[in-house]
């Protein structure tokens, strides 16, 4: 077994107990499925050296304070691997002031690996900065929830009104099934959305998968990141339209995803989920693909392929 370290901004420190864990989003399914121990970014600056065979870290959109200490030097020490986990889409950085962009650059090419949400975005990160990159899948620990035995006949949708969550585009093609229509809550909802549309309160993770098991089905047409709502909407069996570009949508729900920004092609296929036959089929179809490749069995088979790439075999043996 390799001692893995993992650093975010959470505020938590230790393991993450899978059966008592108030949220576990999908950063704290990886803590734990990977037994690894999880610190607040600023501890890596005081753990001893060599704590760790492998550290994961996830480095905040607000970098400012980080660029004030040493981080890199002492992840470096702490972690015999260095790895660094993608944030939100893949170049949302560049939207940061020039000399973060740069400090964040110099960061990704200090790694050992970089870790991606989406194959597009291994693509970038790779021809970026020529650092190894793989794919640290979205995951979702099922062992204590229960999957949907029925549902409500209307339509939830992954994301607020901004150009990144693509919730305006969304709501045009929901419209084409129905109009009992729900949005998620987000950080960045507008307050005038509530004029046009319910929305779902922000709720711990648990609580948020039952209340999507209610709902018949799933629209998200947004920029790539961790794709978590496609996930979610999987394992109820929930068939969900969305772009070609996540991984968690052309994998699991294939006969929903069409190519980025191909509006037409989603209202299309938004009708097509009204007749009853095709639902069937992207409602069996989407839960088996689940299971086959986004299961946690299929995480750690993943996962024992990544440590392999990063060498860590060859330094234990």
């Amino acid at each position: 077994m390799y001692k893995i370290g993992f650093f975010s901004e959470s505020g938590y420190e230790g393991k993450v107990d899978r059966n008592n864990h108030p949220n576990l989003r999908t950063d704290s399914s990886w803590v734990c499925s990977l037994d690894a121990t999880h610190h607040p970014l600023p501890k890596v600056l005081s753990l001893p050296d060599n704590s760790y065979d492998i550290g994961i870290m996830i480095i905040p959109k607000n970098r400012r304070d980080m660029m004030k200490h040493p981080i890199l030097e002492n992840y470096k020490r702490v972690c015999k691997k260095v790895t660094i986990m993608q944030e939100s889409y893949y170049n949302y950085w560049q939207d940061s002031p020039i000399d973060e962009q740069i400090w964040y650059f110099n960061f990704l090419t200090e790694m050992d690996m970089i870790l991606c949400h989406n194959e597009t975005d291994k693509k970038y990160y790779s021809g970026l900065t020529n650092v190894p990159c793989e794919l640290n899948p979205t995951l979702m620990l099922t062992d204590n929830l229960v999957r949907r035995h029925e549902s409500g006949n209307g339509v939830i949708i992954g994301g607020n009104w901004t150009k990144d969550y693509g919730g305006f585009d969304s709501y045009q093609v929901a419209l084409e099934i129905t109009d009992d229509i729900t949005a998620i809550t987000t950080g960045r909802m507008k307050e005038e959305e509530s004029q046009v549309l319910k929305h779902v309160p922000w709720v711990m993770w648990s609580e948020w998968i039952d209340i999507l098991s209610q709902y018949k089905y799933g629209v998200q047409l947004s920029t790539a990141a961790a794709g978590q709502f496609q996930l979610n909407c999987s394992y109820h069996g929930i068939p969900c339209i969305g772009y070609s570009n996540l991984n968690t949508q052309k994998v699991l729900h294939p006969l929903t995803t069409v190519d980025l920004g191909d509006i037409g092609q989603a209202k299309k296929i938004a009708k097509w989920l009204k007749d009853e036959s095709f639902y069937d089929d992207c409602m069996i179809s989407t839960q088996e693909l689940f299971e086959k490749h986004y299961s946690e069995e299929a995480f750690q088979r993943h996962w024992k392929d990544v440590i392999k790439i990063l060498g860590v075999n060859d330094e234990k043996n």
